[in-house]
């Protein structure tokens, strides 16, 4: 099983060329794909329905798309018809599985002053995979500051450790069948079993990755029930740097995409990689594959 996370920086690659068909064909070998920085009805990218797009451009997944905000883009032609249309952005999840269901989650958000802050969300996707039923998510944290993205990973943990009283979408016994609430389908399933991918705008050893894997000076492999690993640490990459930003003319290579896998599945990763040679975005391809047979951690 194969997974890719790409932040696709609406569809403008490391070049400064708009080209939605270069970051799908990125990911396309991919069994699922999270991506981060899809948008809808923008004038810069021509007001394309890029979640639309993208569904065409990869016609063997299943997708569902996220809007962490939603502004209104209607316009009206003198004399004719409201022509309603919404300025979206936000994460998307396609996967050769079907998504059985998912749920939009907006971060926890601080007003600023300056520079730009915008609404960031996370994607939670339940798929049946070879590995069994596993919640992934799209993830993209704050670029703005630690004290934001902590918040924002401190929501995502309860969450996920809330996953199992939670329940899925929706539980219990349809008291109302002649309205058919359930078309008649079991209660969907929330397992513990999960994978965050994304943008987290954090490098390794920053607080907000510790708050996500732990620090444990005495054990540092250890991995809690309800915790996660960083999928590079079980498999190092060749390349250590998902993101090249150029600052004050020298290029700054930094990790900042990642895919946290949880405890249950932390034995089947078999590799990590990122491809640096891709320039569909200003941010890499960041793969995991896992083998169908857990192997013990050392």
């Amino acid at each position: 099983m194969k997974l890719v996370s790409l932040n696709i920086q609406y569809g403008f690659g490391a070049d400064g060329r708009y080209d939605l068909s270069r970051a799908a064909r990125a990911v396309a070998q991919a069994d699922i794909i999270a991506l981060q920085e899809v948008e809808r009805n923008w004038e810069r990218t021509g007001f394309d329905d890029q979640p639309a797009i993208l569904q065409e451009l990869l016609p063997e997944h299943h997708g569902v798309f996220g809007p962490a905000f939603d502004m209104d883009a209607s316009s009206r032609v003198a004399g004719g018809p409201i022509i309603n249309r919404r300025r979206q952005f936000g994460t998307m999840v396609l996967s050769r599985w079907p998504i059985l269901w998912s749920r939009l989650y907006c971060l926890p958000m601080r007003k600023v002053l300056y520079p730009l802050n915008t609404q960031n969300a996370a994607l939670e996707c339940m798929i049946r995979t070879p590995l069994g039923p596993i919640r992934v998510w799209s993830i993209h944290l704050s670029h703005i500051g630690v004290e934001e993205r902590l918040e924002q990973i401190a929501f995502l943990k309860d969450l996920h450790r809330r996953a199992a009283k939670q329940g899925g979408p929706w539980s219990g016994v349809d008291d109302e069948p002649h309205r058919n609430w359930t078309a008649g389908e079991a209660e969907p399933e929330a397992p513990l079993s999960a994978i965050w991918m994304g943008d987290f705008n954090s490098e390794p050893g920053s607080a907000e990755h510790q708050a996500i894997i732990g620090s444990n000076p005495y054990h540092p492999s250890a991995l809690y029930a309800d915790g996660f690993v960083d999928a590079a640490e079980i498999a190092p990459p060749v390349q250590d740097y998902s993101h090249v930003r150029q600052i004050k003319g020298t290029a700054q290579q930094r990790r900042l995409d990642y895919c946290f896998v949880g405890a249950p599945l932390a034995g089947h990763i078999r590799s990590h990689h990122i491809s640096v040679d891709e320039l569909a975005s200003d941010h890499f391809p960041v793969w995991t594959s896992f083998d169908p047979v857990a192997q013990p951690r050392r």
